[in-house]
């Protein structure tokens, strides 16, 4: 497809998309993408496969959603600035509404009987769809004894001696770029972050950003930086800057910077510290992440659960309600926020990414650290679902999480009916189980 067969959309169009895809983006990240690739480059033509991969490839470089990044970049491709804040805004807006009601169910009724049942379903199936995320993840990372070697150095690190995970994501990515640097292609296995070229939709303020330098981009830069942190600004005013609420938006404009890999990888880093600042235990991780799976939007969104269950166990002064729709708001925008400066500052730049060769063999080391760190959240979520107890064995969220793994790997079942069928089953086994 070449450029001049290109039909870019005007600005109503484009919102009328990025708003349906808000609320049919599920499926992770890779349902995402390829609702994306299908829509705007197979059917409706409004940009190039080769400009699709190439923004593509640029937002897996980055931490954060890379799939809300991705529409970031094609909403700024399209109408710069304020295409690209309509493209993210409108990817996350419906999760996060849905994703605040099912806290509240949560919160106010998750101790009622059938509440619980249907919790008690979703952990096997979350714990399946977790293990399927990392053969899928493996199965492309991990094509080189290097890279193997990387990922189990990562999951002892995270597991045997509880390491931070930005420090084994820097650790992976100073070893990669070594590697690139003296022992270059032992990381390249050619999959997962190589260049791709092609025709694509070129814009004439994209050629103006490109030859600007980066003494320009500092009203943009101060702009973004400023409105990431003002609520925690305003929170640790208004309640003291050791309050959750401040506390929340510190710790998530941290995680934000580090989230390479997406949900699955960052979660292990967030519940450790979730669990050090007591604002929720082992269980709650794994239903939020449950809640997270039935919404539209990135999976990534469970940290707005994290910091809704934080503020409503912690209001200090506040109405719970209150306390916990505020923690809820300053996660998501503290977690999403840096995610359109990203774009927005390094888009223009993105030719000088392609073909550096240290550069991809740091990517793919730290993509297989990644790997054992979800290898480390399954053997934690399979350490709380399947033995709940000492010396106890669960044997019916054993058979169900099976069966949801053979059945997400052999017939590709769609997530959203396995977590459904999977809740309705911890129903039916509780009512025929009996009190």
């Amino acid at each position: 497809m070449e450029a001049s067969e290109l039909t870019p959309p005007s600005f109503n169009q484009a919102f009328r998309f990025w708003l349906k895809l808000g609320f049919i983006s599920f499926g992770g990240p890779a349902g995402q993408i390829a609702i994306m690739q299908t829509e705007l480059v197979d059917r409706r033509r409004w940009v190039s496969p080769g400009q699709f991969l190439h923004a593509l490839n640029y937002c897996m470089l980055l931490p954060g959603p890379e799939a809300q990044q991705l529409a970031i970049y094609l909403g700024w491709l399209f109408h710069r600035i304020p295409g690209g804040i309509v493209a993210g805004v409108l990817f996350v807006l419906p999760s996060v509404f849905i994703l605040w009601g099912l806290s509240y169910v949560y919160v106010a009724f998750g101790s009622l009987p059938w509440v619980a049942a249907i919790f008690y379903g979703l952990k096997p199936a979350i714990t399946a769809i977790v293990l399927v995320a990392l053969i899928r993840i493996g199965g492309r990372a991990l094509r080189s004894n290097v890279a193997w070697s990387v990922a189990t150095l990562a999951f002892i690190s995270t597991y045997f001696f509880h390491l931070p995970f930005p420090l084994i994501i820097i650790g992976a990515g100073a070893l990669g770029f070594a590697y690139g640097t003296f022992r270059p292609g032992v990381l390249n296995t050619g999959h997962g972050h190589a260049a791709v070229t092609g025709s694509g939709l070129v814009l004439p303020s994209q050629q103006e950003r490109q030859i600007r330098g980066w003494r320009g981009h500092v009203p943009l830069i101060a702009a973004w930086v400023a409105l990431w942190f003002a609520p925690t600004v305003l929170a640790g005013a208004w309640k003291g800057w050791q309050s959750t609420l401040c506390q929340e938006g510190i710790f998530f404009s941290k995680a934000a910077v580090v989230t390479f890999g997406g949900a699955y990888a960052v979660l292990p880093y967030v519940a450790q510290e979730a669990l050090h600042h007591g604002w929720l235990g082992p269980g709650q991780m794994v239903d939020g992440l449950g809640l997270a799976e039935t919404t539209p939007g990135p999976l990534i969104m469970v940290l707005q659960f994290v910091g809704f269950l934080a503020a409503w166990q912690h209001p200090e002064g506040l109405p719970p309600l209150l306390a916990a729709t505020l923690g809820a708001a300053i996660t998501t925008w503290s977690t999403f926020t840096p995610c359109f400066l990203w774009i927005f500052l390094g888009a223009p730049y993105i030719q000088r990414l392609h073909g550096h060769a240290r550069l991809t063999a740091a990517l793919t080391a730290i993509t297989a650290a990644i790997v054992g760190v979800i290898l480390n959240l399954a053997v934690w979520f399979a350490t709380h679902v399947y033995f709940p107890r000492t010396g106890q064995i669960d044997w019916f969220a054993i058979t169900l999480s099976a069966m949801a793994l053979f059945g997400l790997l052999r017939w590709k079942w769609n997530v959203i009916p396995v977590v459904i069928a999977s809740g309705v089953s911890g129903v039916i086994y509780q009512i025929l189980r009996g009190p």
